[in-house]
């Protein structure tokens, strides 16, 4: 029961990621009405940045891919956790609105990672 719990759990997170990534490249869904204008600032920050945007999507749309394959789970944990954060991070700063969201999809990944904790052992043993 756990596992299929834990399935779908990583299939609607990792669906979401990868939704989130093919709109960086492709630009189909419209900002939010009700968006704050500090976030709206950093968002046209963000794509000032020319290579950031695509960076940050093909990240979160391979991270998404890996996280909803069981194989390939823990690695696409790893590969979220820095977009997680970052994601973290601006809603503590600009938007708080959006916290919970990241707090249940940090929830998820954590949970992944601590589920498949044997697997990270060889990288930090001697």
């Amino acid at each position: 029961m756990k596992s299929k719990i834990q399935f779908v759990l990583c299939l609607l997170t990792g669906l979401m990621f990868i939704n989130a990534g093919l709109n960086k490249f492709l630009n189909y869904m419209p900002m939010p009405k009700d968006m704050p204008e500090k976030m709206m600032k950093v968002m046209q920050a963000y794509m000032e940045i020319g290579w950031l945007m695509p960076l940050v999507g093909a990240a979160e749309v391979v991270g998404g891919l890996l996280l909803i394959i069981p194989r390939t789970r823990a690695l696409g944990a790893v590969v979220l956790v820095p977009i997680l954060t970052g994601i973290l991070l601006s809603n503590i700063s600009v938007a708080p609105s959006g916290l919970p969201i990241v707090l249940v999809l940090i929830a998820i990944v954590a949970w992944v990672i601590i589920d498949n904790w044997e697997k990270y052992l060889p990288m930090i043993r001697k």
